[in-house]
């Protein structure tokens, strides 16, 4: 009966307060998707930053005239050029790319945009030597070395770009996150408000059962489960809209990027993932706030 009157008495405060109730399962919903959001681009840096790991490369470029006039890379001075890469301390492979081939990886790579495709053109794309390292963090040695050098246009280090492109990424998750905070902020004050209501439009009934010797804590109990609930109902909406965000918008947005390779893709499996954290800081969020509002506002 005691468990039964519980949870009476909670559908009794949620309907009763239906308005708030609902401003701040929206409110809630909001805070944790922006949180989901956050969580997502974390789980999608990890894995660019792993896919890219092992395949991170130095770009020796070699300039117009030896492009153009040396395609097997058996004249000086690539063939030089080439011998002394090969020999440097720390290098693990060198592969060395001319200049169609170099346009047919182009066109792989962005095979998903033809507008693109259509204005480039083979003169454009440099003969390269495509250098693996040992250690994918010691691109100073080649940059140092060659840089400068008879026949090479420049040093591109692809670990600089993507040190640029991960802080571009990092950049968006700390916006997501901190938006999730100020809309956290603003769930923790209309929780804070519904308890105060809900307790003061019921506090004729809460009197009599103290007076009739209901302790304190048995009091409090629906209006703390108020507020889980209604955090609960936030989470399931906020991962509600995580599925459809990516069904509608994110897939669509992000495709050229995914099936080129250059992203990758966040699938259902991520949105699960990061679903139990969403529920959890709900359900924390709603229980702490609603104890500490009965604690000091509410004498139930």
């Amino acid at each position: 009966m005691r468990t039964s009157f519980v949870f009476s008495e909670v559908i009794t405060g949620l309907r009763r307060n239906v308005t708030m109730t609902i401003a701040m399962i929206l409110t809630t919903a909001i805070s944790l998707g922006l949180l989901g959001g956050g969580l997502l681009v974390v789980r999608m840096v990890d894995k660019m930053q792993a896919n890219y790991a092992g395949k991170l490369e130095v770009s020796v470029l070699l300039t117009n005239d030896v492009s153009a006039n040396d395609k097997d890379c058996t004249q000086q001075p690539c063939a030089g050029l080439r011998k002394d890469l090969e020999s440097t301390s720390g290098v693990e492979t060198v592969v060395f790319q001319n200049r169609d081939e170099g346009f047919e990886r182009f066109k792989r790579i962005f095979e998903a945009q033809p507008e693109l495709l259509k204005l480039a053109r083979p003169e454009a794309i440099p003969a390269t030597f495509r250098v693996k390292l040992e250690d994918p963090e010691r691109t100073d040695v080649i940059k140092t070395a060659f840089e400068g050098k008879p026949g090479v246009k420049g040093v591109d280090d692809q670990g600089k770009f993507l040190e640029r492109f991960f802080e571009g990424l990092n950049g968006m998750r700390d916006v997501a996150l901190i938006l999730a905070l100020i809309q956290a902020f603003a769930a923790l004050l209309l929780i804070s408000n519904t308890i105060q209501v809900s307790a003061f439009t019921r506090r004729v009934e809460v009197g009599i059962m103290r007076l009739v010797g209901a302790t304190r804590w048995y009091t409090q109990l629906p209006f703390l489960i108020e507020a889980v609930v209604a955090g609960i109902i936030g989470s399931v909406t906020a991962v509600g809209g995580l599925v459809l965000f990516k069904a509608f918008f994110l897939d669509r947005i992000t495709r050229n990027l995914t099936e080129s390779g250059i992203i990758p893709p966040i699938g259902y499996l991520d949105i699960l993932i990061v679903s139990p954290w969403l529920f959890l800081v709900a359900i924390v969020i709603s229980a702490t706030t609603g104890y500490v509002t009965l604690r000091l506002y509410v004498r139930l």
